[in-house]
């Protein structure tokens, strides 16, 4: 009896990677509608830095949509299961990268809460390169 349950929750998280791949695909091309179809009506986005919250698929489609910037992006890597879901990828504004992690709660298939963090690339410190190998990202 336990074969059900698990094949449900395997043939959703197919479904909702398929999601997320289109999702991220649409955002690199500026596609605003396929971007924001990931988002339950009432969904909430937030970034913690800068103490912002938007609430609902529009505003979040629209705050998005106004941004002045070029911008691009670059998936890392995509983890998740259920309800929870991380995408770490590089977000290009006007050539500049900012490192970010996006932490996307589902209901269903579609996104109820999202959580944004962005983090500036900086020079590695001499001191521990014996121990590190560089990354190319």
């Amino acid at each position: 009896m336990e074969a059900k349950p698990q094949l449900e929750q395997s043939m959703q998280d197919q479904q909702i990677r398929v999601a997320l791949d289109q999702h991220w695909a649409a955002s690199d091309a500026n596609d605003f509608e396929t971007e924001h179809r990931i988002y339950h009506e009432d969904a909430v986005l937030e970034y913690p830095q800068s103490g912002e919250r938007t609430r609902g698929r529009s505003d979040i489609q629209s705050q998005r949509a106004s941004q002045p910037s070029k911008k691009r992006f670059s998936i890392r890597r995509i983890i998740g299961s259920g309800a929870l879901w991380v995408t770490e990828f590089i977000l290009t504004y006007d050539g500049k990268p900012s490192y970010t992690v996006s932490i996307m709660e589902f209901k269903g298939d579609k996104v109820t809460r999202e959580t944004q963090y962005f983090a500036d690339p900086f020079v590695a410190p001499a001191f521990r390169a014996q121990w590190v190998e560089r990354m190319d990202t």
